[in-house]
């Protein structure tokens, strides 16, 4: 943003609608730019805790159409900008009404561009998004930053807000991880190169239909400088690509865990490989071995999932695309440690692993998981709240994987009918529904004796964690204890 767009801000009635992370980051750089901000919440204890300049108008409304109200029809009349927290559906009254008003309705990541000053030379966004994977990735993409010298933090839909970090004067570049609410109402982001991972259907229930969850995921290549980079085993976001407005210049760059074809990265004999960038040297250059991917290993015997290599061949190639060398590459990915919560080894048995992925939270994740496991190893801990989601094709696919299933849950109806379907002489094991206190340590009881030397015992549950446990991060964490339980 120029200084001159920046200085229009300045007296500005800006409304920030939720006040969650991201819409407190904004709130106070609103606030810092000297614009009028009006901070709403639908909770008085939240906003009671809210920590603002006093300078920032706060109020807690209730309703939906009293939130609308107090947000479009105040007594300073309706406001100029309306700041939206990625929590709020584009059904609700407030953004309904702001769009037939004809009131400007951003996201905390458009706010954070555009207080940005960004010059040509600016400050460098390097972008993704998908279904799954996107946080392992930016991950990545931040290790290798660091290991480059350059200072680039895991924002966005990671970390810290956007906004936060791009006034602080603290980064050389950014690696921004966002979702679809996000970049629902993301506008105008330039990034220096940007990612899609992966499309499948999910939070179908929040944007309305899987048209209007794709479209708000192919946001993220709009505008891209350098380079769109996809999937080559998923041709929908090549697709996302080629109907993306880019910039002059900015080409598509394919990611294939398999042998790469010029314009690509991807893996030959064990070395990621890069054919899309230039080099000194003619024909592929090698990046990393699998070896510096080691430690990301699960099961029993270590073994390396294959998303797990295209997530980092992802955040190799936007890595690359902002100029990083090879051997940062390298290095970025030896440092790089998984958070919590995906694909992480936990405990170990009897020559039996027990993994938690709680953080797969649909059926494309756990099928993802699932693949990591080797034919007819996984007694797989699943269910949960399904949200309306069918399990057919992730059972047909993954059923071959599967010796046990163990399943937890209020909502265990769908996956019980895929299994019975497409997997029926696969054993399950049903914990009590009611049981929420020990439903992880019944569970992981049952596993136990279910599994055989050799196996993984996998919490990948495909559904999400709010019917029996606080969060993906509280199941998960009842999962680890019990395992490690289990040695005494």
């Amino acid at each position: 943003m120029s200084r001159q767009e920046r200085a229009a801000l300045r007296g500005a009635r800006v409304v920030v609608a939720g006040l969650g992370s991201s819409g407190l980051a904004a709130a106070r750089a609103l606030h810092e730019v000297g614009a009028r901000v009006l901070a709403l919440d639908s909770s008085p204890q939240v906003v009671e805790r809210a920590d603002l300049p006093p300078a920032v108008e706060r109020r807690a409304v209730a309703t939906p159409d009293a939130f609308a109200e107090a947000a479009l029809d105040g007594p300073s009349g309706r406001p100029d900008i309306l700041v939206a927290s990625p929590g709020l559906r584009p059904s609700l009254p407030v953004l309904r009404r702001a769009v037939i008003a004809g009131v400007p309705c951003w996201s905390e990541v458009e706010l954070a561009w555009r207080l940005q000053e960004a010059d040509p030379e600016g400050l460098p966004w390097l972008t993704l998004t998908g279904t799954n994977g996107k946080t392992t990735t930016v991950g990545m993409l931040s290790a290798i930053l660091d290991a480059a010298g350059l200072r680039g933090p895991a924002v966005g839909n990671v970390g810290d807000p956007v906004a936060a970090v791009a006034l602080e004067g603290s980064a050389d570049v950014l690696a921004v991880e966002l979702s679809s609410f996000q970049l629902h109402l993301t506008h105008t982001v330039a990034p220096r190169a940007s990612a899609c991972l992966n499309i499948a259907p999910d939070h179908i229930d929040w944007h309305g239909s899987y048209p209007a969850y794709w479209s708000a995921k192919a946001k993220v290549f709009d505008r891209a400088e350098r380079a769109c980079v996809y999937a080559v085993a998923d041709p929908t976001t090549l697709e996302m690509v080629e109907q993306a407005d880019v910039q002059p210049g900015a080409r598509a760059v394919g990611v294939a865990v398999g042998r790469p074809q010029e314009g690509q990265l991807g893996l030959v004999d064990g070395v990621l490989t890069d054919r899309a960038f230039g080099s000194r040297r003619p024909g592929a250059l090698a990046l990393a071995e699998l070896g510096d991917l080691a430690h990301l290993g699960t099961g029993s015997s270590g073994d390396l999932p294959e998303h797990v290599v295209a997530d980092a061949l992802t955040a190799a190639a936007l890595a690359r695309a902002a100029g990083v060398e090879p051997d940062a590459v390298a290095a970025g990915l030896r440092d790089y440690r998984a958070g919590a919560h995906r694909i992480e080894l936990v405990a170990r048995h009897d020559r039996v692993a027990y993994v938690d992925d709680s953080k797969a939270t649909n059926a494309h994740a756990a099928s993802a998981s699932l693949a990591a496991v080797p034919a007819g190893r996984a007694v797989w801990v699943a269910g949960g709240l399904a949200k309306g989601a069918r399990f057919e094709d992730l059972v047909l696919e993954r059923a071959d994987r599967l010796r046990a299933v163990v399943l937890i849950g209020v909502d265990r109806t769908p996956m019980l009918e895929a299994l019975a379907r497409h997997a029926p002489d696969v054993p399950v094991v049903e914990v009590t529904a009611g049981e929420t206190e020990d439903v992880m340590t019944n569970a992981v009881e049952a596993a136990s004796r279910l599994a055989r030397p050799g196996d993984t015992v996998l919490l990948a549950p495909a559904c999400a964690s709010m019917d029996q446990f606080r969060s993906y991060a509280d199941r998960g964490d009842a999962f680890a204890r019990a395992a490690r339980a289990l040695g005494g």
